[in-house]
Formats: C-alpha cells, sequence, structure tokens
C-alpha cells in the first residue's frame, strides 16, 4: 500500500492525485516547485517502475513541466529525483528566473525556505488548478 514519506508530508502540500502520482507544493513560496510522487508502494528509482507507469511518469512530468513554465513564464524547468534525503520516489519540478535567488546554482541549500502564508497557498493553488487538470 503507499504511504507518502514523512518528509514529504511534513515539507509540502498535497494537491491532489493525477492518474499515477501524488502531486505535492513545496511549502516555499521563493519558486513554483511541485513534486510528483508517484503513488507505488517501495520504489525508489524511476527504473523499478513497471513500463507503463515509466511512460505514464514522463508524460505527467512533461505535462506538468509545459503547464508550470507557461503560467509562471521562468527561464528554465529543473526536473530532479535525487533521493538522498527522501528515498522515496519523487520528482521535483522547479521553475527558474535567471534573477532568482539562486541562480544559477541548485535551489537547495541557498537560502531557508520562505512558508506560503494562508493567503498565498490559495492563491497559488487556484493558479495551478488548470495545470493540474491537464494531469488528470
Amino acid at each position: 500500500m503507499f504511504q507518502l514519506h514523512e518528509r514529504l508530508a511534513e515539507d509540502t502540500h498535497s494537491l491532489g492525485y493525477s492518474r499515477l502520482c501524488e502531486i505535492r507544493l513545496m511549502n516555499d513560496s521563493t519558486w513554483p516547485w511541485l513534486i510528483l510522487v508517484p503513488a507505488v508502494p517501495d520504489i525508489r528509482e524511476i527504473y523499478q517502475l513497471e513500463h507503463g507507469q515509466q511512460l505514464r511518469l514522463i508524460e505527467e512530468s512533461s505535462a506538468l513541466s509545459k503547464g508550470m513554465m507557461e503560467l509562471f513564464r521562468g527561464d528554465k524547468m529543473n526536473v530532479a529525483a535525487l533521493g538522498n534525503m527522501v528515498p522515496q520516489l519523487h520528482l521535483h519540478h522547479i521553475v527558474r528566473f535567471d534573477d532568482d535567488p539562486a541562480w544559477p546554482g541548485p535551489v537547495w541549500g541557498k537560502q531557508a525556505p520562505v512558508p506560503y502564508s494562508e493567503q498565498e497557498l490559495a492563491e497559488v493553488i487556484a493558479s495551478l488548478h488548470p495545470v493540474l487538470h491537464k494531469l488528470a
């Protein structure tokens, strides 16, 4: 049975599910940052998914990336499956801007997260609704 890793649960907000993944919003308002977590138990690496699941993951990742770039008009989309801190397979999708605080380096470790206020959270979730609808 699928269970979300506790660290992901603590650091993110659930935005619902696609056909394959739980969709999470990183609680850091510095960057538009969503995470896809395949709702498959005991998976740490993409190659461990069944072939059809692998294809579905790349389709969902591509649709999410395209939608986020169109919505936020970023300069670069970073997609990463690191897993060094959280072993459960998850794909980060981070819209980057050439004037953001970490550019051109990675976002990790650059600064402490800036949590969303309740109003900011409601606004970003509302703005993401059309993007998330395409993943259903």
